[in-house]
């Protein structure tokens, strides 16, 4: 880039009100409900890549709560009524989206949600039955529906899934295209007057009064009275002593199936193996714990070890008596730390963070982006 002219700097290099790190999903809800409080606030989200490049736009496009058996594994590790605020919180997420988008604007289909179970996991139907039954009362705490979920084992069948006893519906649960969303709350952004800038890399930042000093790769300097990180799984490189890391989710997606036996949103062994249809293929994600290790990396990499796992998982247990091929694959880096709990907070005066969405970015970013902007307005 040439030196700006003075037209530039005083109009795309001008101080701003707010600057944001990140144009993903928290970042750009962010932005919307500042603006939304602020009109008149001059608001600038730089993003480093093209297009994001963290978990956004690489995830599965799942619009869920979460499975049963990974809601049951919470409750058991960090409590209850822990698990029901982060429950509450995906729930009022997915509200909100549907309220700001329409479902063809963001190709939002209610298939509904399933899980797979095996003897492995539950050797007696009547303790699944009880675990989902104590599972759908409290719920009812953090969300609307009376009953959550169901068995539904006579799908089974019908889906034409192997080495799977039983079947967990969820009629509240949904997909949607993470692509297009993020299209839509770009253009919802922009017209309310954000600017958005890319492939502008935030490498450090200084502050010296109120005013606060961005260095970027850029020839020029980016300055703000407020600053806003959003960069999930890489937040440590501008926040390095924050409770965040890497975490890689690896995918694949199938060639076109000739009548695809079923539609919907799919866990398996709580949460860490997902699938869905794509139209007429398969999208299939996750197995990272079966390298848990190597799978906590900030690497886009897609990696043998885990891509054969997943093509294991959907010739023995998703199409067993399909022809396909597998067309895409790829990975995405999602924010996980010791906690579950989404960190939203000032880290320090007018420096302020949302991070850790711990992979179920597309239901929390809505609520994490609306937190994050009442904290940046009423400090």
């Amino acid at each position: 880039m040439t030196e700006p002219s003075v037209w530039e700097k005083e109009t795309f290099f001008a101080h701003k009100d707010v600057i944001i790190v990140g144009s993903g999903l928290v970042g750009l809800w962010s932005a919307y409900y500042l603006k939304k409080a602020a009109p008149q606030a001059r608001i600038l989200v730089a993003e480093r890549g093209i297009i994001p490049t963290g978990a956004s736009t690489r995830n599965a496009g799942f619009a869920c709560i979460g499975s049963a058996t990974e809601l049951l594994a919470d409750a058991r590790k960090i409590g209850e009524q822990s698990m029901l605020e982060i429950v509450a919180m995906r729930y009022e997420g997915l509200q909100r989206i549907k309220k700001v988008f329409g479902n063809k604007e963001i190709q939002y289909e209610r298939y509904g949600g399933y899980e797979l179970i095996t003897d492995a996991q539950y050797t007696r139907l009547k303790q699944l039955k009880n675990d989902l039954g104590w599972l759908n009362i409290i719920l009812r705490k953090a969300i609307k529906d009376q009953k959550t979920f169901r068995i539904a084992d006579k799908k089974i069948k019908n889906f034409g899934f192997k080495h799977t006893s039983h079947l967990i519906e969820s009629k509240a649960e949904a997909q949607l295209h993470s692509g297009k969303l993020l299209q839509a709350l770009l253009r919802k952004v922009q017209g309310m007057g954000v600017e958005v800038m890319t492939q502008t890399e935030v490498k450090n930042f200084e502050k010296a009064n109120d005013k606060i000093t961005l260095q970027t790769n850029l020839p020029v300097t980016l300055s703000c009275s407020q600053l806003l990180i959003c960069t999930n799984g890489f937040a440590t490189q501008l926040l390095p002593k924050i409770d965040v890391a890497p975490v890689r989710g690896q995918v694949l997606v199938t060639s076109p199936i000739k009548k695809l036996p079923f539609k919907g949103t799919f866990h398996f062994d709580e949460g860490f193996y997902y699938f869905r249809n794509l139209g007429n293929r398969v999208l299939l994600g996750g197995a990272r714990n079966k390298a848990m290790q190597e799978e906590n990396s900030d690497s886009l990499v897609t990696t043998d070890l885990i891509q054969e796992e997943l093509e294991r998982f959907l010739k023995e247990v998703i199409l067993p008596r399909q022809k396909y091929t597998i067309e895409h694959r790829w990975s995405g880096i999602m924010g996980m730390g010791s906690g579950k709990f989404p960190i939203i907070k000032r880290v320090e005066k007018n420096v302020y963070c949302a991070v850790r969405l711990s992979g179920m970015g597309v239901a929390l970013s809505p609520v994490v982006g609306d937190i994050v902007a009442r904290q940046m307005i009423n400090k």
